[in-house]
């Protein structure tokens, strides 16, 4: 099989889907019982919902983190296992309106997700992964890249790009699902040894570690335990708490921007992680890595969808010279 003769900055991996935001007249109620604490979202049973307003667009965490990478001028890929049908050839469309070379296999039927209403600043989504679980290793072409950006995969995906990793020397930096977390670093620690940066939330470091999360563990005790780990840059984010990073010298704690109003999530946490990447792949300082990845998630946050306002890099330097931002430092063991 012939090598690609291209060679990227960085190539994305993960899932892509159909995205389709359904604004309905729907209901948030709240369970409270001695062992259930819980908001839902509620529909009248046998009747007919209309929704009033519906929007499509490509998402998954391959995508979105592809389209981030691609606007802040890194010569972009991605790779990952779509369907041989229209939503793939959407997808594929709107990749190559952002100068992404999709190189992945097309067969079987694309993921969707269905984003319903948003209430609190959350979502609830209904998410279908289609081709996404059954990327093969004999289905990837060989490529040449500098970067691999690894979001979350499933399935026979997971361990396929797993050996494709292990394979290899690419830097690798690596944003792990929920699903993937609650594995836990022993079923992980193959890959884990050839991670470079490593990015999750708070609840996905305390799975990965083994650690109850209703304990409300402080980000930099976790960091503390997961610096024993390979790779060199850790990072935790913590929603409307900041972030923590570790990066072998110094732990870091970034604050939100003032007066941030959120509107909704969606794919703020892969804006966070690729920017994070990208600017660590533009030789930024920890500190600056960390204030313009904030600024770039917090552009996603006050918008609907994942990508529509993701920024350039022209964009998010003059975004992020416009925040004040707290970002303290300071030894791990401090």
């Amino acid at each position: 099989m012939t090598q690609s003769t291209t060679e990227y900055d960085v190539v994305a991996i993960g899932s892509a889907t159909v995205d389709q935001f359904a604004d309905t007249d729907s209901e948030l109620i709240r369970i409270d019982t001695p062992t259930v604490h819980e908001k839902l979202i509620a529909f009248p049973l046998g009747s007919k919902i209309l929704v009033k307003k519906l929007t499509t667009a490509t998402g998954g965490g391959g995508t979105n983190c592809a389209v981030a990478l691609a606007r802040l001028g890194m010569k972009t890929a991605y790779l990952g296992k779509i369907g041989d049908d229209g939503n793939g050839e959407f997808v594929v469309r709107k990749l190559a309106e952002e100068r992404i070379d999709f190189i992945g296999p097309r067969e079987g039927q694309t993921g969707i997700s269905v984003i319903l209403n948003s209430f609190a600043q959350d979502r609830t989504i209904l998410a279908y992964k289609g081709a996404n679980n059954d990327l093969r290793l004999d289905e990837i072409k060989p490529f040449k890249t500098r970067w691999v950006y690894l979001a979350s995969m499933l399935g026979q995906s997971f361990e396929t790009v797993t050996d494709l990793i292990c394979q290899h020397e690419f830097r690798v930096a690596f944003n792990p699902s929920n699903y993937q977390a609650e594995k836990g670093y022993q079923a992980l620690s193959r890959l884990i040894a050839k991670v470079e940066i490593l990015v999750m939330n708070l609840e996905e470091a305390c799975k990965f570690l083994g650690i109850d999360h209703k304990t409300q563990p402080d980000g930099k005790a976790l960091l503390r335990h997961m610096a024993k780990l390979p790779p060199r840059v850790f990072v935790i984010t913590d929603a409307d708490k900041g972030v923590h990073v570790y990066d072998g010298e110094f732990y870091y704690r970034g604050l939100p921007a003032p007066d941030l109003n959120v509107l909704e999530t969606t794919g703020a946490g892969d804006a966070f992680a690729s920017t994070f990447t990208a600017a660590c792949m533009l030789g930024e300082s920890t500190r600056n890595a960390i204030h313009l990845a904030m600024t770039n998630a917090e552009s996603v946050l006050q918008h609907r969808g994942a990508k529509e306002r993701l920024l350039t890099r022209a964009e998010l330097y003059a975004a992020a010279a416009q925040i004040n931002r707290t970002i303290e430092q300071q030894p791990l063991d401090a």
